[in-house]
């Protein structure tokens, strides 16, 4: 993970503090704590070798980590999936190892739909991408649909409207990325209203060298947090303790799923 990435030199002169709790999150949290809400937490992938003799027994095997993984998490923010389109009979491979267990896959969606040219006449391939992931069943989670850096506003109505083909009865959460999105109140308003009004969330990433993207805004009763850490440094664990204190109060207020994702720059330590 390279993104907001800065020189360890640099981060002591960070303000990590999350910020306040914007207004409009009343809209979608009622005040009050739900029964059971869904915490799920995890990394962005499972096949790590450096893992093996730490979370994975020693000598395990490639083809093993994953069954080892679910033993120590709930869920996975699934990269994999955003470098290729897999098959049902793939998917369904990965769900069985989490057969019995509450454990979700929340992929990440295909490169080719979201970083490749313009976002029209993608259905065909749309509908690819569905046709695989809907084979994890129950183990499935939210899907995950980032744009990279120069995805800006000036964009909008073209994405509103691939937004607009997705399957109705799957959660979606978002992650723009161009400062642009951030730095114009207008056009951030547009974009959280229309995530509100469709039942999607959007992805609040907190990485040192992009402040912005913390935003903590809350579209839906649900929450999709990538921790994007500095490889255990000491700044790494007073932001832990910050978002257990955010995660509480919205756990609280009425949130009914939470999902934090570890990354760190060298993934080697995010089980730490």
């Amino acid at each position: 993970m390279e993104f907001g990435r800065l020189d360890e030199s640099e981060l002591h002169h960070i303000d990590f503090t999350l910020p306040g709790e914007p207004a409009s999150n009343k809209i979608v949290l009622t005040g009050k704590p739900v029964r059971n809400p869904g915490v799920y937490v995890g990394c962005a992938k499972w096949g790590r070798e450096e893992w093996v003799g730490k979370i994975y027994p020693s000598n395990t095997r490639e083809r093993s980590f994953l069954k080892h993984y679910v033993e120590h998490f709930n869920a996975i923010e699934l990269n994999i999936t955003h470098y290729k389109i897999y098959g049902e009979p793939g998917i369904r491979r990965w769900a069985d190892k989490a057969k019995n267990k509450d454990f979700l896959f929340c992929p990440k969606m295909y490169q080719g739909l979201t970083h490749r040219g313009k976002l029209d006449g993608r259905h065909p391939l749309l509908n690819e991408f569905f046709r695989g992931i809907v084979a994890f069943e129950e183990h499935l989670g939210p899907i995950f649909v980032q744009f990279k850096d120069t995805f800006s506003p000036k964009r909008k109505e073209q994405l509103f409207n691939f937004l607009s083909y997705f399957p109705k009865d799957l959660q979606f959460f978002l992650e723009v990325r161009h400062p642009g999105w951030f730095a114009k109140m207008s056009e951030w308003e547009d974009l959280l209203s229309y995530l509100r009004d469709n039942n999607m969330g959007a992805v609040i990433t907190d990485s040192a060298g992009r402040r912005d993207c913390v935003h903590m805004h809350l579209t839906l009763p649900k929450v999709f947090v990538r921790f994007v850490g500095n490889s255990l440094h000491p700044t790494d664990f007073a932001r832990i303790e910050d978002w257990v204190k955010r995660m509480k109060y919205w756990l609280n207020k009425g949130l009914k799923e939470l999902y934090f994702f570890v990354h760190m720059h060298d993934e080697a330590t995010s089980p730490e």
